[in-house]
């Protein structure tokens, strides 16, 4: 896998799927979350569980995120000017932050092809504040201070996630589907995103439930206030054609 993973960019073995992100007030699309997938020639599907970590074990992480935010901002341009602005957003990892100029090539990307920051994402995980603190609030700052929304994923996963978020400036936090999933049947899950919902939103914060996959845990999250939901209820994550094809609907 390691031989193999050197050469998928160069092979053009990499693809985006999105899956939307709906307003639970009105029902429209805001946006969609861009996920990289890859479909080698020799081992078929590959998980982003099994070659994430590999690729940044390996140095290569800045060369397939380089990938993936070139990739997405070239796809919200093409779907503003089919009429349907949607922000997209790309997962970036600790590993990106520590080593790479994060804020510096987002923005670079932005104006080489006219995209409104207002249309362009990033999502990091709690370990990005773990591994490099000071540089990954510096990016943040710059992403925020030029429009790009900035998002704190899988948020309850990580062991430090109050000490991080209280003293971060971020646009939205993401509640992670493994409190989604029981909200129904479990008491304690319902008082859990409940609890979250309400300090996101007293700290101005918009919140994303992710996982989303029946009409009760919606008409749930709806009643607790959330903003925004993601998940197979939905859609699927979908290649570009098929996704786009789901938005002319949308929209």
């Amino acid at each position: 896998m390691t031989t193999l993973l050197q050469n998928a960019l160069e092979k053009d073995e990499f693809r985006l799927f999105y899956q939307p992100k709906v307003c639970l007030l009105t029902g429209s699309v805001l946006g969609v979350e861009a996920l990289i997938r890859w479909f080698s020639a020799d081992l078929g599907e590959v998980s982003p569980a099994d070659f994430i970590p590999l690729a940044e074990d390996m140095g290569l992480i800045d060369q397939i995120g380089d990938w993936v935010m070139e990739t997405a901002i070239k796809q919200a341009v093409i779907w503003r000017d089919q009429q349907m602005p949607v922000n997209v957003a790309v997962n970036v990892s600790a590993r990106q932050f520590q080593r790479g100029n994060v804020a510096g090539r987002v923005i670079g990307l932005l104006h080489r092809y006219e995209l409104s920051p207002s249309l362009f994402g990033i999502e990091l995980t709690e370990t990005s504040f773990m591994h490099s603190a000071a540089k990954t609030r510096s990016a943040i700052s710059e992403l925020l201070r030029v429009g790009v929304s900035v998002a704190i994923d899988d948020f309850g996963t990580g062991c430090s996630s109050l000490n991080y978020i209280r003293t971060l400036s971020l646009n939205q936090l993401k509640i992670d589907l493994s409190f989604i999933r029981n909200i129904q049947s479990s008491e304690k899950d319902r008082l859990l995103v409940e609890a979250m919902i309400a300090m996101a939103h007293a700290m101005d914060y918009k919140v994303i439930a992710e996982g989303v996959e029946t009409v009760e845990q919606l008409k749930l999250l709806r009643r607790m206030g959330c903003d925004q939901a993601q998940g197979y209820l939905f859609s699927r994550p979908q290649p570009e054609e098929n996704i786009t094809e789901w938005l002319k609907y949308a929209f």
